[in-house]
């Protein structure tokens, strides 16, 4: 009977094992700055970004402008752009500061030069900004390498294949080499660090004093005994790797970590109006459609898949609740590629939501037997966003001085038991369930 019964639920497939997510692509196009090549702030001429110094010896020599702490700035090329622009807008002298060099002389040897600084409040503000930008986008980078389980590296010292999170070959570089570079989530651009530290290891150097030796015993032998498997906090080629780096304008690790925190903790600021939070994307219910707010993502719903969620939870006067756990029901349906009306089952989700527009099941959500479940209230998606956007209509269409405290009326969970009794799941782990 146990058999039969597991059967009969493989034949509907109506269970879902694995834990899922939703595509993580961001809700806005990323902007133009997508090429890598610097244009002059005044003319035609550009150069790539690796001959920046070319770029800057020409802006020196045809236009005299000087650009102060270039190494400082985050996005050179935003800075750039930002300033040809300001340039065109008003004169050049509304924003350098003029040095005429050989002043003492005759007029004809005199020369002006333009310098372009942070003593001008608009750049100090330009440049803040474009370390903030920076950081944002290194953060953003180390958080989809902290959660990728897709990695895959060979370790360096013992030739041992790891898969899944980069920390699991981080951990056992440090405990079976002894090779430490701190934890594994301050670390960004991950690859490109195991890249370079590779790269030297195969050219023979120490990663530490890096000296070259004859051949890999030799290396491996010195950077043993002279407990040299780690690399040199001095060498600012490694910089790039750590967030500390990222955090403060034109600050290292070492001036961030030198400075003295007991000004910072006798004078507390409760000032969180520069707090800017983690932009969220809602994805939509039929396709991988992302909008940053959930009134954008219906507008879209409505247009491309001819679902009018709003119109709907208004009909049937739906609650915060009952929503929650129609929209997991949707999403459950979807991503078995099975119409929610008629149960016809299609090979692919695109095939599913086209039949359901044309047939107009994509509405006809009336039944509220199918989707009024318990087990609804458990996402179908981990990280779905729309869950935690979803509003009650009935508050939205109160007025907040007649707004009055509505009783919270538990729903019967008596059949919960009797579901996990004849899941799948409890059928695979007990095995001699009867049915």
């Amino acid at each position: 009977m146990a058999a039969m019964g597991i059967a009969a639920v493989e034949e509907k497939k109506d269970w879902i094992l694995e834990p899922l997510s939703l595509p993580e692509s961001p809700c806005c196009n990323s902007d133009e700055l997508t090429s890598l090549i610097l244009p002059c702030i005044f003319c035609e001429v550009s150069c790539p970004a690796e001959d920046q110094q070319n770029l800057l010896r020409h802006m020196i020599v045809e236009h005299k402008l000087v650009i102060a702490d270039v190494k400082l700035i985050a996005d050179f090329k935003r800075y750039i752009l930002y300033w040809k622009k300001r340039f065109i807008e008003q004169p050049i002298t509304d924003f350098c500061t003029v040095i005429r060099t050989n002043a003492q002389g005759p007029e004809e040897n005199q020369v002006e030069y333009y310098l372009l600084c942070d003593v001008l409040p608009e750049d100090r503000v330009l440049r803040e900004q474009l370390q903030q930008k920076r950081l944002e986008e290194v953060l953003e980078q180390q958080q989809q390498e902290r959660n990728d389980s897709n990695f895959a590296r060979i370790c360096m010292f013992c030739s041992e294949e790891f898969a899944g999170n980069r920390a699991v070959l981080f951990n056992h570089m440090a405990k079976d080499h002894s090779f430490n570079v701190g934890l594994p989530d301050n670390i960004v651009y991950c690859n490109e660090f195991l890249d370079l530290v590779q790269k030297k290891m195969d050219n023979l150097q120490c990663l530490y004093c890096e000296k070259t030796f004859r051949d890999k015993n030799t290396l491996k032998d010195h950077m043993r005994k002279k407990q040299h498997r780690r690399i040199n906090a001095k060498n600012h080629e490694y910089d790039k790797f750590y967030t500390i780096n990222y955090l403060e304008l034109g600050k290292n690790w070492e001036e961030v970590q030198s400075e003295d925190d007991r000004e910072m903790i006798e004078e507390q600021d409760d000032d969180w109006s520069d707090w800017q939070d983690h932009p969220v994307c809602v994805v939509c219910l039929f396709c991988e459609k992302a909008k940053d707010t959930t009134e954008k993502l219906e507008i879209h719903m409505k247009v491309a898949h001819q679902f009018d969620f709003p119109k709907l939870k208004s009909e049937m006067g739906l609650n915060f609740y009952q929503q929650v756990k129609l929209v997991n029901f949707i999403r459950r349906e979807i991503h078995q590629c099975q119409c929610n009306k008629c149960g016809e089952a299609f090979s692919s989700k695109a095939d599913v939501v086209n039949h359901m527009t044309e047939t107009n099941h994509i509405m006809s959500l009336l039944d509220r037997s199918a989707w009024d479940q318990p087990q609804y209230f458990f996402p179908t998606y981990e990280n779905d966003a729309l869950l935690c956007s979803l509003s009650d209509w009935e508050s939205e269409s109160m007025d907040d001085n007649q707004a009055t405290n509505v009783p919270v009326i538990a729903e019967d969970i008596s059949n919960l038991q009797a579901l996990k009794e004849s899941s799948i799941l409890n059928c695979l782990r007990n095995p001699d369930t009867k049915n």
